[in-house]
């Protein structure tokens, strides 16, 4: 039985080390521009939502809901996320899909992360996927409104829904009671 977890464990260390070998050998392509095979995006997805898990403080959102919040949100986004995660009148961006893996469109579909997910996200990055860390840019309470809008978008208040309209040309997203 002891032969048996020695082999176990042999072919494991020969695995990971051809592995590391094949990629520190240039055998294991990174362009990124074609679809990652189906278990590098699960792995990496993981890896992404465990990582969150453990380093972000579950932390509550300091600011309160309020149109001027979500008014300055959108302007913050604008300015700093409709180039890669799409624009507020409903325009794909078109760098956030040369991205590896493509960026999410955010407006199209919006998050569903509890804020503390998303506000971690923001504030430091995510590595090897093209987003920064945006802490040195944005004030903290900057990070705060972006994530209050992009959490509420698809439940805003009336007011602010006008103002989409007005300064954008198209609806918010419909929240799902909306849709069906």
């Amino acid at each position: 039985m002891g032969k048996f977890f020695v082999g176990v464990i042999l072919t494991l260390i020969i695995l990971i080390l051809g592995f590391l070998g094949a990629a520190v050998l240039g055998f294991i392509p990174t362009y990124a521009n074609v679809a990652p095979p189906h278990w590098e995006h699960h792995l990496a997805n993981a890896a992404v939502d465990a990582s969150m898990e453990r380093h972000a403080p579950h932390i509550n959102n300091p600011l309160p809901p309020s149109d001027q919040n979500y008014e300055d949100a959108m302007k913050l986004y604008t300015m700093n996320c409709a180039l890669c995660h799409g624009t507020l009148d409903r325009k794909p961006a078109q760098i956030g899909n040369s991205f590896y893996p493509p960026a999410p469109d955010l407006v199209a579909d919006p998050p569903d992360d509890p804020e503390w997910h998303t506000f971690y996200t923001i504030r430091t990055g995510v590595r090897y996927t093209g987003m920064p860390a945006w802490e040195k840019v944005l004030s903290e309470q900057d990070i705060w409104k972006l994530t209050s809008f992009l959490s509420h978008m698809d439940k805003l208040p009336p007011a602010v829904q006008d103002y989409w309209k007005t300064n954008f040309g198209v609806a918010p997203p419909a929240g799902e009671d909306e849709k069906n």
